[in-house]
């Protein structure tokens, strides 16, 4: 009895052993767990990036076509100056437009109207580039061009040389009892968009101008205001050094020792 007992202890010690290192694995395991679920606690998110906007500034609306150009498509205009719209930041969304009658008496009388409005976007990481937002709002754009109501002989094409992307919508229209034509061409350059309109009809007998004529007149216009918006955002190019300032004015001239001296004399004759 008495050999037995040490004996019964040995074997107790030897089955513990299995059973420590066990334990001991698995609080190793668990403090390998806590270490990584700090690490991940830790560790921010990312903000999502998005392209930087091409574009921070939209040209005074009302001088982004020529005055040679208004002078062409709408003769007689109320206001050379063209009138501006209505916009809470112009730097965001800014417009003008035109309007005329060229009378000619018993021969009737031609009207002219050009409407030009300018639409920038920023880029948002949660709305997407400035860009991606402009090419939605063109879509949009087109769309709501094309849904004018009462418009007949709709037609909607693609047009080259004007911006990233442009379309051309002609329709015809009548109102106030005479028929007009209109071109609405949408344009797209970097995160802009340019919205211009042009119409025109004959009164008094007068013929109507043609759709052709029109398209023409908007295309032209167009692509003008859509330059307009590049040179809004470019500064001056510096005369000595060829890199890009803003403009100054002149300086007065001092005046010499001489002019000094004359000036001195006629005042004291």
């Amino acid at each position: 009895m008495h050999r037995s007992a040490p004996r019964l202890s040995r074997i107790l010690a030897c089955a513990a052993v299995p059973v420590m290192l066990v334990v001991a694995g698995c609080s190793s395991d668990d403090g390998k767990k806590n270490a990584d679920s700090s690490a991940s606690a830790s560790a921010k998110p990312t903000a999502p990036t998005v392209e930087p906007a091409k574009f921070g500034e939209l040209p005074d609306p009302c001088k982004a076509i020529a005055k040679k150009t208004i002078s062409s498509l709408v003769p007689k205009a109320k206001v050379k100056g063209g009138t501006p719209g209505k916009s809470s930041d112009v730097s965001a969304r800014a417009g003008c437009s035109w309007n005329g009658l060229d009378d000619n008496g018993v021969k009737g009388s031609q009207y002219r109207w050009l409407d030009v409005g300018f639409t920038r976007f920023e880029s948002d990481p949660s709305l997407g580039s400035g860009a991606k937002r402009a090419t939605d709002d063109y879509t949009k754009q087109v769309a709501k061009a094309e849904a004018t109501e009462g418009a007949k002989k709709l037609s909607t094409a693609a047009v080259d040389g004007i911006g990233e992307q442009a379309s051309a919508v002609t329709y015809a229209l009548t109102k106030t009892s005479e028929d007009f034509n209109y071109a609405t061409v949408v344009a797209r350059t970097g995160n802009v968009v340019v919205t211009l309109t042009y119409n025109g009809a004959g009164y008094a007998g007068a013929k109507t101008p043609s759709a052709s004529d029109i398209l023409k007149g908007a295309e032209k216009a167009a692509k003008e205001a859509v330059a307009s918006v590049a040179t809004a955002n470019t500064s001056a190019p510096d005369d000595t050094t060829g890199t890009k300032a803003p403009a100054t004015g002149k300086t007065s001239a001092k005046p010499t020792a001489k002019s000094s001296t004359k000036t001195s004399a006629k005042t004291k004759s």
